[in-house]
């Protein structure tokens, strides 16, 4: 769909209205809390200054959801295929939006805390909630499609803290008689590339999913309730790109701050360890087709590192409290939107 067919049918349809409004919101929701996982460690550093890392992060995001796409929509293809809401494309339509009311309700409780939570795992809860909603049992879920989520949920997590450890080791066996200011040179530059690698994948993976869910709902504020898969046009990676952009501009410190500043007391090295952990770790998971979160990934990236050094240096409590609200986000955000569609499809 090109920009001015867009356009047009966005004049003549309400309904698509609500679905571009509410996607929106929870792509913005999204900048808010995981896109600032990407360049948190490099601005804790100061290896980048906040205004220049969050423009960084919005091109790479950018980078990151066209060439991915082009490469492997696998990720996409795990999303379209997880739910069912039915045949009859408007009940289809509003339970979308009550999936993505859901989101943003349950994104922006952790975000007022302080608390990087998972906008992929609301994501899958919300549209499992809402599937479950609309046929009254789990027919509408698609089992194998929901394996491919828990494993990547453990997967991100392991593959994260492990190559975080060994990075962090191997930086620090290698760099033992170096330069102090030559080898913080390095990695205060190095870490900048790192940090562009993991906003990249974070495009990669949640701009992919996110822009899905976008095309859904287009495909079915037109009557089409199979729809979902297509090519991604330019337009709308732009236009998903900025939101995020402009959502980690109004929320990214407080998220950075707690990745990146309380969790652990992080050295340059240490960063650029951290990041390309993280990205490593995601690029996997999008090549395999697993859904997972720069939060995951990043988080037990930088566990692993601060391990490295010292057990201790670790904030175990700020990591309890993280896994806590990624725990209660897949029962908590699945009935907000099992009770969102029950309400949206009452009403309308």
């Amino acid at each position: 769909m090109s920009l001015s067919q867009f356009i047009q049918q966005l004049s003549s349809s309400p309904a698509l209205w609500v679905t571009v409004i509410l996607t929106l919101g929870v792509i913005l929701v999204n900048g808010w809390t995981d896109a600032p996982n990407a360049i948190a460690t490099c601005v804790t550093t100061r290896a980048m200054r906040p205004r220049m890392a969050i423009a960084m992060a919005a091109v790479f995001n950018f980078l990151g959801v066209f060439v991915m796409t082009l490469i492997s929509p696998k990720v996409a293809e795990t999303i379209y295929n997880m739910v069912d809401f039915g045949s009859n494309a408007h009940e289809a339509l509003v339970a979308l939006c009550a999936a993505m009311f859901a989101i943003v309700v349950w994104a922006v409780l952790a975000w007022a805390f302080g608390i990087p939570t998972s906008e992929s795992h609301a994501l899958i809860a919300g549209l499992t909630g809402s599937a479950i909603a609309m046929h009254g049992n789990l027919d509408g879920v698609n089992g194998s499609e929901w394996a491919k989520v828990l494993f990547g949920l453990v997967f991100s997590l392991a593959i994260g803290f492990f190559l975080g450890w060994a990075v962090a080791k191997l930086i620090q066996k290698i760099c033992r008689r170096a330069n102090y200011r030559k080898a913080n040179s390095f990695f205060d530059k190095g870490q900048v590339v790192a940090a562009a690698g993991t906003a990249f994948m974070h495009g990669a993976q949640d701009g992919q999913k996110f822009m899905g869910v976008f095309l859904l709902g287009l495909a079915l504020a037109q009557g089409d309730a199979t729809g979902g898969a297509g090519i991604v046009p330019a337009w709308l990676m732009v236009l998903c790109s900025l939101v995020m952009a402009l959502g980690t501009s109004v929320g990214g410190m407080k998220i950075i701050k707690s990745v990146g500043m309380d969790m652990v007391r992080l050295d340059k090295y240490q960063g650029f360890a951290a990041d390309i952990s993280a990205t490593a770790g995601l690029l996997i998971c999008s090549l395999t087709g697993m859904p997972v979160s720069t939060t995951h990934a990043k988080t037990a990236a930088i566990m692993g590192v601060g391990t490295a050094k010292r057990v201790r240096s670790v904030n175990w409590g700020v990591a309890k409290e993280m896994v806590l609200t990624w725990l209660l986000t897949f029962p908590g955000c699945g009935i907000i939107g099992f009770l969102m569609t029950k309400l949206f499809v009452f009403i309308f």
